[in-house]
Order: C-alpha cells, then sequence, then structure tokens
C-alpha cells in the first residue's frame, strides 16, 4: 500500500525509516519484557501458594512442642496473608504487562502491513499502560502518605 505524504505526517511530523525502525524494536523489547513480565507473575502466585502451605503447616508444629508458650498463634494467619498478597501483587502486575504485548503485537503487525487502525490500537494500550501504572503510582503514593501520617500520630 503507498502512502501519500498526508498519511505519512503526524501533525506536520514525518514517519521516516528510522523512526519505523525505532518503534519496530521498541515493539520487540516490549514483547519481551510483556513475556517476562506474564512468567513473574506465574511465579508470585506459585510463591503465594508456597507461603500459604508451607508456613500454616509449619506453624503447626510449633504449636506440639510449645503448648505452654503458644508461640504458634503468631504465624496464623501468616501464610494465608502472604498468598493473598503475592496473588494481589501478580494480579496488579498482570495488566501492565498484558498492555504492553498488546501495544508491542499490534505495533508491530501495523509496521509490517502500514495499517493505520492497527497503529492507533497500538498507542491507545501504550496509553492505557501508562494511564494504569501512573494511577497505581498515585495510589501507592498515597498510602504512603497516610502511613507516615499515621505514624507521625501514633508517636
Amino acid at each position: 500500500m503507498e502512502q501519500t505524504p498526508e498519511q505519512n505526517n503526524l501533525f506536520g511530523l514525518n514517519v521516516d525509516d528510522t523512526i519505523r525502525n525505532h518503534l519496530f524494536e521498541t515493539a520487540k523489547w516490549g514483547r519481551f519484557l510483556a513475556i517476562i513480565g506474564f512468567i513473574l507473575c506465574g511465579l508470585m502466585i506459585v510463591l503465594g501458594i508456597y507461603f500459604a502451605t508451607s508456613v500454616n503447616t509449619s506453624s503447626g508444629g510449633y504449636r506440639g512442642r510449645y503448648d505452654m508458650y503458644d508461640q504458634g498463634s503468631a504465624f496464623e494467619g501468616l501464610g494465608t496473608m502472604m498468598a493473598v498478597l503475592y496473588v494481589l501483587i501478580a494480579v496488579l502486575y498482570f495488566f501492565p504487562c498484558l498492555f504492553l504485548l498488546r501495544f508491542s503485537n499490534k505495533m508491530k503487525a501495523a509496521l509490517a502491513a502500514n495499517d493505520q487502525a492497527l497503529l492507533t490500537s497500538s498507542f491507545q494500550n501504550l496509553k492505557m499502560l501508562f494511564r494504569y501504572v501512573g494511577i497505581m503510582m498515585i495510589v501507592i503514593i498515597a498510602l504512603y502518605a497516610l502511613g507516615l501520617i499515621g505514624v507521625a500520630l501514633g508517636s
């Protein structure tokens, strides 16, 4: 498909072969990072399940030997809490990886086929990735601020 000069311009900027190569390489690295992210999400879920089973099992062993001190109760919900935490982090990390993979796949397809609709969809996924990460950063900063206020009021 032959491109006219109007199709090749973006707000007066030209998308030349160098930019296309940069976008293609960005898509390749984005796909790699997304796949690694999915693998890490899976590992976090496996670690969460491991913590849930091993900590809860080992805390039961303490209860038998040290009944008079009841030290096992300190570990009672630790494994379950760790499992929930790891699974929650994995779920929260899954969506940026998904947006990055969609961006990368659609960008590669758009550059290969000179398809404007795929290019637009690719950049929409990139926008969703940045929006998601930005909102998560705002939430994390707010939680840190609340924690600091709580520590200041508690001391």
